[in-house]
């Protein structure tokens, strides 16, 4: 059953903005009240600037950059909007997919309905006809400063809502040409005619910048939920000793992050037995203990399993900042101008900078570097896992079959490395890398798009990361339950152990084709199928 979503321009959240990128069958309507209001501005604007006497108001009536102060004369203004759009249409690579293209029409739509762009409503029933159809603009993913807006890629998006024959679009999973798409949905003209300021509207904002920065904050929210999983296998299969995750010590440093991530671990490894004083006095076959000496106890282990609350804390911490400054920005006018009722009736144009990207630059550069130090820490404990000297024992490699014919899984941990260290490069912040673009308009720019592409190529190289912790931590666990035989896992850390064996059968005959098991480790975090089975078993752990 479909769900309808109505838009005002200021109670939009960021699920709901996911949902719409990600399900399809969810309809976007504007709301009554943004209607009216959208209407009341623009009926003045026609009523009492459309002439060329009026105020020169930029981007309406005047030029762009360093035009600005050239007169767009009446006449000219329609043609002003579509050559404004070839003008701007100088972006390249390959196209953002098409969550991010649903998103940017949903966002671009919803800073409309504020009502300070002063677009035409009919500009923004074309925005949410798209939405509705399925049609998704494509927009190239470079090209983009992130200061006047991102220009670059909404000039493609303006080009496919307008129906320029050299739009293009992905409808019904075809790539084809904006008009045709248009006429196969049967959404109104082909040719949709644009008016004083619709283009400059529909161009300005760092709206991609938005979109792909919002969707890569939900992953990266899930990504923290599933590595708090993926720590809680490893430490059941290292065996791990659980005082580093006691409550007091969390609260005599009490950062709410670090709290939450030790307070997730003691709730999904409640009941656990394997990480008691019995099950680490067993000796596994791989283990090196000193004939001589007789076992003691481990005190503590080493700061990949240890110090895990002290690293996912930060992250939690970071996205709560980011989520707040995507939560404003959803809700803002980023538009340049912009309109504003005056007292005693009428409105008023104002130029300012609302369309400069930096809050998202910045929010996008910390999620990058919050993301990277994540992925780090689970690549190390991945690492100790297939080595028995780090590992108190488990099966090197965590082979299986004949030693020596069978390899096990250090490639599978060394092309961990690999996204580690792409990550590491990734998270060099681009937010401080202005360059002067358009003649020196332009002098001080933010490079938030590439901030928030880049943070979400960290995010999905994480999710692979994430997701080969839980697949060799339950290759752990199967691999030493006979020798481990009557101790038991926690209650959340068994349900994850079971989902992951559900979908991936224990490797016990010998190497096999890893790629696949590579891929379907990721969808346990893509899906959310493994923190789906624990939340059914234990509730809401965070």
């Amino acid at each position: 059953m479909s769900t309808t979503l109505a838009i005002d321009g200021f109670t939009l959240t960021a699920d709901q903005v996911a949902a719409v990128a990600r399900d399809t069958s969810i309809t976007v309507t504007l709301a009554g009240t943004a209607r009216a209001a959208l209407k009341e501005s623009r009926d003045y604007i026609e009523a009492n600037w459309m002439h060329d006497d009026a105020p020169m108001m930029y981007s309406f009536n005047t030029g762009v950059g360093l035009l600005k102060d050239t007169r767009v004369k009446v006449e000219h203004i329609g043609l002003f909007q579509t050559q404004l759009i070839k003008a701007h249409a100088a972006g390249m690579g390959e196209p953002f997919d098409e969550q991010v293209s649903r998103a940017t029409m949903l966002l671009r739509a919803n800073a409309f309905a504020s009502n300070y762009s002063a677009p035409r409503v009919e500009v923004v029933d074309r925005l949410l006809a798209f939405i509705n159809a399925g049609i998704h603009p494509l927009m190239p993913q470079k090209g983009s400063v992130g200061a006047s807006g991102d220009l670059a890629p909404l000039a493609y998006l303006a080009a496919a809502i307008a129906g320029f024959d050299e739009a293009e679009v992905i409808y019904k999973g075809a790539r084809m040409r904006a008009p045709e798409a248009i006429r196969q949905a049967g959404i109104g003209e082909v040719k949709f005619e644009l008016q004083a300021k619709d283009a400059s509207a529909l161009i300005n904002g760092c709206t991609v910048s938005l979109a792909v920065a919002l969707l890569a904050a939900r992953d990266a929210r899930n990504l923290l939920t599933d590595a708090c999983v993926s720590l809680g296998l490893s430490l059941e299969a290292m065996r791990v000793e659980m005082s580093a995750f006691d409550e007091r010590i969390h609260r005599a440093r009490p950062h709410p992050g670090q709290i939450k991530a030790a307070a997730a671990i003691r709730t999904l490894l409640a009941g656990s037995t394997r990480t008691i004083h019995t099950a680490r006095a067993v000796q596994l076959p791989e283990e090196v203990r000193r004939a001589d000496i007789a076992y003691t106890p481990r005190i503590q282990d080493v700061y990949s399993l240890r110090c895990a609350p002290q690293v996912y804390g930060p992250v939690f911490d970071a996205l709560d900042y980011i989520d707040g400054i995507i939560a404003r920005e959803i809700n803002s006018a980023t538009d340049n101008p912009l309109i504003f009722p005056k007292d005693g009736g009428g409105f008023e144009i104002i130029s300012g900078g609302n369309f400069h990207g930096q809050y998202l630059a910045q929010a996008a550069d910390l999620l990058a570097m919050a993301i990277t130090d994540l992925g780090s820490i689970c690549e190390r404990r991945i690492a100790r896992l297939i080595d028995p000297g780090m590992s108190w024992g488990l099966p090197r490699n965590l082979m299986s079959g004949i030693r020596g014919v069978n390899t096990g899984y250090p490639v599978v941990q060394c092309s961990m490395s690999a996204l580690v260290m792409e990550n590491r490069t990734l998270c060099m912040p681009g937010s401080v890398d202005s360059i002067p673009a358009k003649g020196n308009s332009e002098d001080h720019i933010s490079n938030s798009t590439w901030c928030a592409r880049k943070a979400a190529t960290v995010v999905a190289n994480t999710q692979y990361i994430v997701g080969v912790e839980m697949l060799l931590a339950a290759q752990g666990l199967t691999m030493t339950e006979e020798a481990l035989d009557g101790f038991v896992l926690g209650k959340g850390t068994q349900a994850a152990y079971d989902e992951v064996r559900r979908q991936i059968a224990a490797c016990l005959d010998g190497d096999r084709w890893f790629h696949d098991d590579i891929a379907v480790a990721r969808s346990f975090v893509t899906s959310g199928s493994v923190r789906d089975a624990v939340v059914q078993k234990i509730g809401a752990f965070l």
